[in-house]
């Protein structure tokens, strides 16, 4: 039957033809982008997919979200909007050694006391750009970048213009897909791909791209999904958010299925059956690096039990089941001309390396941190060196040693200033802490870039009050500190340079929007040292509210897991700094009304009003499952000794939280004991 005899029918019939065609499609774009094994004429598919088009032309109420031909639509957005990961994207700890491989199998044979084998499954680490797929039912719906591992930024028909990635899930022998599946994966450009885009570029007189990595992250965040399709966007999937929910038991499993499904599976991904077959195929892969037809910069390294995974759980930041095992970086050799020093938000003094513009790794570098005062001296640096330079991770630009053998007598040594180089205050060392502070409160550079971190990103988030906004302000008088932004007047910004009415009002709105924000979210944009995102989380959830937050005193911070001495001073110090209340009680005048988070549940429960302490190692369960299990009875866990400690629990081989018990009078039970109590 012919196109035009399919247009006449009724419209059951068209959406029988529809649904046909779309399958048929499918497939053969599967065959073609992912199993690379097309069995259907480029001619022959264009004629289905010309056929398609015509249908939904003729029938618009009848075109399908998963359609071929919804890859490329829609207008152009304004900005992303922000989505919340409901299961964070963690970064993972980097080893660059073998040694720290075997390092890595230790930490994770300590936790678990156990020195069973354990098998690990290795992937190669692609130098792209995570993210997140969203299928409901089997359908694509959102799409995000990994942001901040917590909240990314949301990216669904950019993503849909990418042909590896499948709009439908494939059926699997009659099964209903899942319910809801979150996907991880790696977006990237292969390296025929980027030459090709960078000359078509350089032809049409644009800027080129520094890399691979910076092409495929500038695709996927343009406004335009149409541009984004034009870009050569490619995938690999890597795992999903919670592979407890799937027929899986290990992460090779996991690959298989998601392959199954349809995504794109690296060839390489590998089974070791113990850390010294890792090693090995960490040293393979470095050979064939070069031979590969993308970029990667190491390779990942998962304990390959699903079980074993969730016994040792994450950290922080990081899940203590897998780790990046990093190539060596690349490195260049140029010449130190300079060295600035810098002034942080928290007062740190950072010396900066100024060199002559090099090549490294296919990004131009023209500075370098050198961290702190100790490692400058023990670099042995001198201006007028010669240097060599390394992207530490292939990332980071970072100074590694000088040439001796180059230097010629000229160079000049460098000295640490005494003052600080924005407010002439006396700087000091305190301790042994390794950084040089300006301890002065009043300091210009630190009040500037606390307010920048305030309605950044990291903080507030206030739209419009970007870094060269926020010194353009500051320059003009209209801000000096955190409350002063409440204050604002659309006239005075739309009078300033490069801002104009329609600027004003945007970020007033902004602005506005940001007077009643989250506890964890305030915290975070308060800037207080050793204070970030994670443990802004943990102190919300923990005390609810600011004001139950601001009675708090050292040691009620440090019953908290994840809270160490130094944070919990660092936290008493600033809530009890006169001018620290003082701005608070400002911003409360001005209406700024930080919300209270919901606190977890340690009300109720058998263990209510119980706070453990572990010392030792248990012989019947893993730390992370005695904690898991007395949080779901309603007790609390401390991380350090003290009065509040109700239950010291005794494992094998005791520190000296066991003599400080005793001095204290706390109650201490074994782990027969502690098990009968959660056994309740």
């Amino acid at each position: 039957m012919t196109q035009l005899s399919f247009l006449n029918q009724g419209k059951d019939r068209v959406r029988t033809r529809l649904q046909a065609l779309r399958q048929e499609l499918q497939q053969h774009a599967h065959r073609y982008h992912v199993l690379d094994a097309p069995t259907l004429a480029d001619a022959e598919y264009d004629r289905l997919f010309q056929e398609l088009v015509a249908l939904e032309q003729q029938h618009p109420e009848l075109i399908t979200a998963d359609s071929p031909t919804q890859r490329v639509g829609g207008t152009p957005l304004a900005k992303f909007a922000t989505v919340p990961h409901t299961v964070p994207m963690l970064s993972l700890e980097n080893a660059f050694a073998a040694g720290e491989l075997v390092d890595f199998e230790e930490r994770l044979f300590r936790f678990l006391q156990s020195r069973a084998p354990i098998a690990y499954m290795t992937e190669p680490k692609l130098d792209g750009l995570a993210v997140e797929l969203v299928y409901e039912e089997g359908l694509f719906t959102l799409g995000s970048t990994r942001g901040d591992g917590q909240v990314g930024e949301e990216i669904s028909k950019n993503l849909k213009t990418i042909p590896t990635i499948p709009l439908r899930l494939l059926a699997q022998n009659g099964e209903e897909a899942p319910k809801r599946l979150e996907v991880r994966g790696e977006v990237f450009i292969g390296l025929a791909d980027f030459k090709r885009l960078n000359d078509e570029r350089g032809k049409a007189g644009e800027s080129l791209f520094a890399n691979p990595r910076n092409a495929a992250a500038g695709s996927l965040r343009q406004l335009d999904p149409k541009i984004t399709a034009t870009r050569p966007l490619d995938f690999y999937v890597y795992g999903v958010s919670d592979p407890t929910a799937l027929p899986c038991a290990n992460q090779q499993e996991l690959l298989k299925y998601l392959g199954s499904l349809g995504f794109k599976v690296n060839p390489l991904v590998h089974l070791c059956r113990n850390i010294t077959e890792v090693i090995d195929r960490f040293a393979e892969l470095r050979e064939q690096r070069s031979t590969l037809s993308y970029d990667i910069d190491g390779m990942v390294v998962k304990v390959n039990d699903f079980a074993l995974q969730e016994r040792l759980g994450a950290k922080a930041r990081s899940p203590r089941w897998a780790i990046a095992a990093k190539f060596p970086a690349s490195q260049a050799t140029t010449r130190l001309r300079a060295v600035e020093f810098g002034v942080g938000r928290t007062g740190a003094i950072t010396p900066v390396a100024i060199l002559e513009p090099v090549q490294v790794g296919g990004v131009m570098v023209s500075r370098a941190t050198l961290h702190n005062e100790d490692e400058l001296r023990r670099k042995g640096l001198m201006l007028g060196d010669t240097v060599l330079v390394q992207r530490a991770g292939d990332v980071i630009p970072e100074v590694i040693k000088p040439i001796l053998e180059n230097r010629t007598g000229r160079e000049q040594p460098i000295c640490m200033p005494r003052s600080c180089p924005e407010c002439g205050f006396p700087l000091v060392r305190a301790g042994q802490e390794a950084i040089t502070r300006c301890p002065n409160p009043e300091c210009p550079a630190q009040r500037v870039r606390g307010l920048i971190h305030f309605a950044g990103k990291s903080g507030m988030d206030i739209d419009g009050l970007g870094k060269k906004a926020v010194q353009q302000l500051v320059s003009q008088g209209l801000i000096q500190d955190i409350p002063d932004i409440y204050q604002l007047k659309g006239e005075n910004l739309a009078a300033l340079d490069g801002w104009g009415e329609k600027s004003a009002a945007n970020a007033l709105r902004a602005i506005e929007a940001s007077r009643t924000p989250s506890l964890a979210k305030f915290l975070a944009a308060l800037g207080i040292w050793h204070v970030g995102e994670v443990t802004a989380q943990l102190l919300a959830r923990h005390f609810a509210s600011l004001p139950r937050l601001l009675l708090a005193g050292e040691a009620d911070f440090l019953h908290l897991e994840g809270i160490g001495e130094q944070v919990a001073t660092s936290l008493v110090d600033y809530f009890q700094d006169p001018a620290v209340r003082e701005m608070l009680a400002r911003l409360e005048a001005l209406g700024v009304r930080v919300q209270d988070e919901k606190q977890a549940l340690e009300g109720g429960g058998p263990l209510a009003g119980s706070v453990f302490l572990f010392t030792g190692g248990l012989a019947h369960l893993s730390r992370h499952e005695a904690k898991a299990r007395i949080k779901e009875l309603g007790g609390q866990v401390a991380s350090g000794i003290s009065r509040k400690v109700t239950h010291l629990v005794l494992g094998d081989n005791p520190g000296s939280k066991l003599t400080k018990a005793r001095e204290l009078g706390l109650t201490v039970i074994t782990e027969d004991e502690f098990l009968r109590l959660i056994s309740r």
